[in-house]
């Protein structure tokens, strides 16, 4: 019994560490947007694309570093998309987990996302590659 009990710990353990790992990092990713999921504007830069809900309180705190970028950063636009309002657009992008923030680049690609609240010094050097490319 206390084999099992010590097993479950050790899986909780190393479950809760991988989320830690992985939460707020920004990593490579891919695809194309569905259409009409951007507004008309500028596409000569970056655009934050932030998934977000009203019942999601990290969600705020995304939109306030989104925010900081955006008016830092004269190329790089801030967009929040609420997910409950755009379930297909959600589960085309493959999002599972709020909050979702895509960096899309000109093109409209993907380039890299991350789900929960991103590092301020990261982003910005994210951007500023993506920009950069």
């Amino acid at each position: 019994m206390i084999y099992v009990v010590l097993a479950v710990l050790a899986a909780a353990t190393v479950a809760g560490l991988v989320y830690r790992a992985r939460y707020g990092r920004l990593r490579v990713s891919g695809g194309e947007l569905p259409p009409g999921l951007l507004p008309p504007g500028r596409a000569d830069g970056v655009t934050l694309l932030h998934f977000t809900s009203a019942t999601c309180a990290p969600c705020r705190q995304v939109r306030a570093v989104c925010a900081d970028l955006a008016k830092d950063l004269a190329l790089v636009r801030h967009v929040e998309v609420d997910a409950d309002a755009h379930l297909d657009e959600v589960r085309a992008l493959d999002i599972w987990r709020l909050p979702t923030l895509l960096i899309v680049d000109r093109a409209g690609r993907v380039a890299h996302r991350t789900v929960g609240v991103p590092d301020r010094a990261d982003l910005r050097r994210t951007v500023t590659e993506v920009l950069a490319a």
